[in-house]
C-alpha cells in the first residue's frame, strides 16, 4: 500500500496528465510521416514513448530541483520537499521511466532505439540550464519540439528536414508559454542568482519576448503547411491556433498573472489537440 501511495503522489506530482501538451504534436509528426493513420502498434508504442520520456523528465525535474523548490513559496509544497516522497524514490521512478522509454523505442526501429539515449540527455539536461543561462524556456521548448521529429523517425527509420520545421514551431510556442510561466518567479529567480528571461528583462520584457516567440511559431506553422500541402484546412487549422494565443494573452498581462495557470495548462493543452485535429483532417482529407 505504501508503494502504491508513492506512486500515485509521483503521478500527482509530474502531472502525467499534462503529456497532453506534446503527444498531440508528436501524433502530427507521426500523421505526416505516414501520411495518414500509422499503423495501430507504431501509435501505441509513440504514446508510451512519450509519457514514460515526459514522466522520467518530470521526476528528474522535481528531484533535481529539490533544494531549490524548498527555497521557493510557490514550490515549497510539491512532494519532496514537503516529505512526502523521498529523492532515493524519485531517483529510482526516474531510471524505471527511462528504461521503459528505451525498450519502447526498441520496438520501433533500430534508429529510434540508437536515438533513445540522446532524446533522454536532451530532456534531463533542462533541469539544470537555469543554473547557467536565461535562455532555459529554449531548452525546454526543444525537450518537447523534439516530439513530432522523434515521431517521424518512429515511422519511417529516416528523418525528412521538412519536420524539423515543426519541431521548430513548437519549440517556439513551448518556450514562449514557459517565459510566461516564470514571470511567478521572477523576484525569487533573482534573489537565488536563477536564470530566466523574466528575471533577466522583468515581467514586461517577458511578455514582449514571449509575442515574438509565438509569433514566430504561427510563420513556421505557415511553412509547414506549404511545405506538406495542407491546403485551406491546414490554413483555418492555424487561424484557430492563432486565435487560441491571442486568447492567452488576453487573459494574462504583466500587472495581473492571476489566469496564468489556466493559460498556461488549460489553453495550451487545448491548442496541441486543436492544431493535430486539422492536420489530421487536412491529411484524410486529401487521401
Amino acid at each position: 500500500m505504501a508503494l502504491l501511495r508513492s506512486i500515485g503522489t509521483t503521478l500527482e506530482m509530474i502531472k502525467w496528465e499534462h503529456s497532453i501538451f506534446a503527444l498531440p504534436f508528436a501524433l502530427t509528426g507521426a500523421m505526416l510521416a505516414a501520411q495518414g493513420w500509422p499503423h495501430p502498434l507504431q501509435l501505441l508504442w509513440i504514446v508510451i514513448c512519450m509519457v514514460t520520456a515526459r514522466s522520467a523528465a518530470m521526476a528528474f525535474n522535481r528531484w533535481a530541483d529539490a533544494d531549490l523548490d524548498a527555497e521557493n513559496p510557490r514550490t515549497s509544497n510539491r512532494a519532496i520537499p514537503a516529505g512526502l516522497l523521498t529523492r532515493s524514490f524519485v531517483g529510482v521512478f526516474t531510471l524505471v521511466m527511462s528504461a521503459l522509454f528505451v525498450l519502447s523505442a526498441a520496438q520501433l526501429n533500430r534508429l529510434t532505439l540508437w536515438l533513445s539515449p540522446v532524446a533522454l540527455a536532451i530532456l534531463l539536461l533542462y533541469s539544470y540550464t537555469k543554473r547557467f543561462t536565461r535562455w532555459s524556456h529554449i531548452f525546454l521548448g526543444l525537450s518537447l519540439g523534439i516530439a513530432p521529429a522523434a515521431a517521424w523517425i518512429a515511422i519511417r527509420g529516416t528523418l525528412d528536414p521538412r519536420i524539423l520545421v515543426l519541431t521548430a514551431a513548437v519549440l517556439f510556442w513551448v518556450a514562449g508559454f514557459d517565459v510566461l510561466y516564470a514571470c511567478q518567479d521572477a523576484e525569487h529567480d533573482r534573489r537565488h542568482s536563477l536564470n530566466s528571461i523574466p528575471a533577466a528583462f522583468g515581467i514586461a520584457g517577458a511578455f514582449w519576448v514571449t509575442r515574438c516567440m509565438h509569433a514566430i511559431m504561427l510563420a513556421l506553422l505557415l511553412w509547414l503547411v506549404h511545405l506538406f500541402a495542407l491546403g485551406v484546412v491546414g490554413l483555418v487549422g492555424i487561424v484557430v491556433v492563432a486565435a487560441l494565443l491571442l486568447y492567452e494573452h488576453l487573459i494574462v498581462s504583466p500587472k495581473d498573472l492571476g489566469r496564468l495557470n489556466a493559460a498556461f495548462f488549460t489553453m495550451n493543452g487545448v491548442i496541441s489537440v486543436v492544431f493535430f485535429v486539422f492536420v489530421a483532417a487536412a491529411l484524410l482529407l486529401h487521401r
